[in-house]
Parts: C-alpha cells; sequence; structure tokens
C-alpha cells in the first residue's frame, strides 16, 4: 500500500474502467486551460472497482 498524498498535492496519473466498459484516465480532463479536477471516490457505491 502506497502513502496518501499531502493535502494539495497533485494526483498521479491513472487509468480506471468505466461503468460503460471503456477506460478513463486523470490526464484526459485536464485540459489546455488548466482547470482543477475533483475527484470523488465511493468506497461502497456497489461498483466493482
Amino acid at each position: 500500500m502506497s502513502e496518501p498524498l499531502p493535502i494539495g498535492a497533485a494526483a498521479p496519473d491513472f487509468t480506471l474502467p468505466s461503468h460503460l466498459g471503456d477506460t478513463e484516465t486523470l490526464s484526459s480532463y485536464h485540459g489546455p486551460t488548466g482547470k482543477n479536477v475533483v475527484l470523488f471516490f465511493y468506497p461502497l457505491d456497489w461498483t466493482p472497482v
């Protein structure tokens, strides 16, 4: 298990399966405008991820 990121640190790029069977990569959401991306993880959301 890795160490948690410090508050305010940038998340490393990662790829996960979507509910539609595709893959989603964090870096694909960070466009040229430099806007922030907010991540929410629901550990009890009945999803296989």
